[in-house]
C-alpha cells in the first residue's frame, strides 16, 4: 500500500478495488456457542496463508459481531482520568511514569473484557464522545500512584507470577530488572475508601445508543465482566464508585472530548484526536492494523501508516513535550477452543521529545515470551532511561538488556494484567512502589449525544438498526441491515469511480504520512461542540482548543 500524491502535494491512501468480491462466512441456524465456533474455524481456514487478513474484504454473519461499532470500540481512553493526569507534575520523571500508567491502562478491554469483532467501519463514518472524570488525587508519599475515584474494584490477590523472577544479569553493563516484594499493601487507598455500587450507563455518565437499559448496561456488562484466562478469580467483580474524598468533594470534573473518522476502507484506516483542554493534553494517531494467522493464533501488528499514538502537552508543566507510544505485537489465542484471550510480545517504546529541561527520557516496556505449555503469565519488565536526541543508537534499544546501565534512571516489572511496581535504579528492592494495579481498574463509560442529535455518518446512528437487532437476537434482520449498509458503501464507491472523484475526509486531512493526523476546521468545530455538551457535573473551565 503506497500513498498517492495529488497535484497539490497531498498524499492519499491508494485504495484497493472496492468492487472485489468479499470473502464471506456462511451463517448457520445454530446461534449458540457451538455454531459460532464452527463459523470461526471456517473463517480461520479461509485466512490460512493470507499475508494480511486486515486487507481482506471479510463479510461476517451478524451473529459473530459484537453490538458495537469499530470506531467506538477502538479507542484508547478506557481510563480517561489517567490520560488527563499525564501533565500534572513538574517532574519529568513523574510525567513519564504518568504516561506509562496511561499506556498500561489504555487497553483494559483486553484485561476485563472479551475479545470480540465489532462492525467494520464505513468510509466516512465518524464517532465522537466525551468523558467527565474526577481528577486524580495524590498522596503525601512521593512516588505513589495517584488515587482514582470511579469504576474501581477491590485489588485482586497478588499471584505468584505478578512479578518477574530475578534475572541473572545484575552485574552486566546493561540494565536488568529484579523483582522484589514491596512492603506496600496491594489495595490502594481509593479502593479502601470505596463504598456502594455503580451501574454503567446510569444517567449523567453515558447516553446509550438505543436505551439506557438496553445498550450501555448490557454491553458494558458483556465486555467488562468476562474473565479471560484468569484462573484465580472465576467470579465476576462488582464495579464500585468511590466516594469523593472530602478535599475533592466540591472539585469540578475535567472533560475529555474524542473524535475519530474512517478515512480509508480498503485498507481500513482511521484517524483520531482526544483532547483535555483544561489539562493541556491531547492524544492523536493513525489506526491501521495488519493481521496474520500463525499456527493457532492470530498475530496483530501495526500497519505501515500506524506509527503509534502521540500524547502532546500543549501547556502546563510539560508544555511542548510529545510522547510517542508504539504498539506491541498482539496475539489472539484460544481460537480452536473458542475461548479467546490476548497476549502481547516484543516491546512498546515510549519516547519523549521536546523536553525543555534537557533531560530527554525514553521508556522500554518488554513483554516476556509466553510458554507454549501452561497458562499465560502476562509478564513484562522495563526501564526508563535518558537518551541523546542527536544520536540514533537508542533506536536499537528495544529490550531491557540493550539499554546501557549508565543511562537507566528507573526500572519496573510485573504483570500487565495485574500489578506493576517501579523503583529508581539506585534504590534497593525494598523501595519498590506501585506504579499501577490493573486488576482494580475498569473502563469508564463514555457519554454520547442522543441519536436524534447525531449525523447519519456517526457510528451509533449509522449502525442503529444493526445494534438493536443484535441485542434482541434477531440475527437475520441484523444481517439485512448490515448488508444494506455494505451495499450502499459499494454503490458510493462505484459512483465516485464513475465520476473520477476521490474520497475526501471531513474531520481530518488526507495526508497521514507523519502518523500524526491534522484536524480540519470542521473537525475542530465537532470537538468544540463535544466540549460544550451539557453534563451532570460542574466542570473545570475549558479553554478554547487551538
Amino acid at each position: 500500500m503506497a500513498p498517492n500524491v495529488d497535484s497539490a502535494g497531498n498524499s492519499h491512501v491508494e485504495p484497493v478495488d472496492e468492487e472485489t468480491a468479499a470473502v464471506s462466512v456462511p451463517d448457520t441456524s445454530d446461534t449458540g456457542e457451538s455454531g459460532k465456533l464452527k463459523m470461526i474455524v471456517q473463517l480461520v481456514k479461509k485466512c490460512l496463508g493470507v499475508k494480511d487478513i486486515a486487507s481482506m474484504r471479510l463479510s461476517l454473519p451478524a451473529s459473530l459481531l459484537e453490538p458495537i461499532p469499530n470506531l467506538e470500540y477502538w479507542q484508547y481512553l478506557d481510563r480517561p482520568d489517567l490520560f488527563a493526569a499525564i501533565n500534572d507534575s513538574e517532574d519529568p520523571l513523574e510525567r513519564m511514569l504518568a504516561v506509562l500508567r496511561f499506556t498500561f491502562s489504555k487497553d483494559l478491554k483486553f484485561i476485563h473484557g472479551k475479545v470480540c469483532k465489532p462492525y467494520n467501519s464505513v468510509l466516512g463514518e465518524h464517532f465522537r464522545a466525551h468523558w467527565d472524570v474526577i481528577p486524580v488525587a495524590y498522596t503525601s508519599e512521593p512516588g505513589q500512584p495517584p488515587v482514582q475515584h470511579l469504576y474501581l474494584a477491590p485489588a485482586a490477590a497478588e499471584s505468584v507470577y505478578s512479578t518477574l523472577t530475578p534475572l541473572d544479569t545484575a552485574r552486566s553493563e546493561t540494565a536488568s530488572v529484579k523483582s522484589g516484594k514491596s512492603g506496600l499493601s496491594v489495595q490502594s487507598s481509593a479502593s479502601v475508601t470505596s463504598r456502594g455500587t455503580s451501574v454503567p450507563g446510569t444517567p449523567g455518565k453515558s447516553t446509550p445508543a438505543t436505551s439506557p437499559e438496553l445498550f450501555e448496561t448490557q454491553l458494558d456488562a458483556e465486555m467488562s465482566n468476562l474473565n479471560l484466562a484468569n484462573d484465580e478469580s472465576s467470579e465476576p467483580v462488582e464495579l464500585i464508585e468511590a466516594d469523593e474524598p472530602p478535599l475533592t468533594a466540591e472539585r469540578p470534573r475535567v472533560r475529555i472530548a474524542y473524535l475519530t473518522e474512517q478515512i480509508s476502507h480498503h485498507p481500513p484506516i482511521s484517524t483520531f484526536l482526544a483532547t483535555c483542554p483544561s489539562k493541556h493534553v491531547e492524544l492523536t494517531g493513525v489506526d491501521q492494523i495488519s493481521a496474520k494467522v500463525s499456527g493457532t493464533t492470530v498475530r496483530v501488528m501495526p500497519g505501515s501508516l500506524n506509527k503509534g499514538i502521540f500524547a502532546r502537552l500543549t501547556g502546563g508543566p510539560g508544555e511542548g513535550e510529545i510522547y510517542r507510544i508504539t504498539h506491541p505485537i498482539a496475539a489472539v489465542n484460544g481460537i480452536l477452543r473458542g475461548s479467546f484471550y490476548v497476549t502481547f510480545c516484543e516491546s512498546t517504546i515510549v519516547t519523549c521529545t521536546g523536553a525543555k529541561n534537557g533531560q530527554n527520557l525514553r521508556a522500554v516496556i518488554e513483554y516476556k515470551e509466553e510458554s507454549w505449555l501452561g497458562k499465560a503469565h502476562f509478564l513484562c519488565e522495563g526501564v526508563i532511561h535518558t537518551y541523546n536526541p542527536d544520536e540514533t543508537c537508542h533506536d536499537e534499544w528495544t529490550k531491557v538488556k540493550h539499554v546501557p546501565r549508565s543511562r537507566v534512571i528507573a526500572t519496573f516489572n510485573g504483570s500487565w494484567r495485574h500489578l506493576i511496581k517501579w523503583k529508581r535504579v539506585d534504590e534497593d528492592d525494598s523501595a519498590y512502589k506501585h506504579l499501577i494495579d490493573l486488576s482494580q481498574l475498569h473502563g469508564i463509560p463514555k457519554a454520547c449525544r442522543p441519536l436524534e442529535k447525531q449525523l447519519p455518518t456517526e457510528s451509533r446512528k449509522l449502525w442503529e438498526n444493526v445494534t438493536s437487532k443484535l441485542l434482541s437476537k434477531e440475527y437475520s434482520e441484523a444481517n439485512k441491515h448490515k448488508q444494506a449498509i455494505e451495499q450502499k458503501q459499494r454503490d458510493d464507491a462505484a459512483e465516485r469511480k464513475r465520476k473520477g472523484q476521490q474520497f475526501v475526509p471531513v474531520y481530518f486531512e488526507s495526508n497521514i504520512d507523519s502518523g500524526i493526523p491534522v484536524i480540519t476546521p470542521e473537525g475542530r468545530r465537532a470537538l468544540e461542540e463535544e466540549l460544550k455538551e451539557e453534563g451532570s457535573h460542574p466542570l473545570e473551565p475549558i479553554p478554547t482548543i487551538g
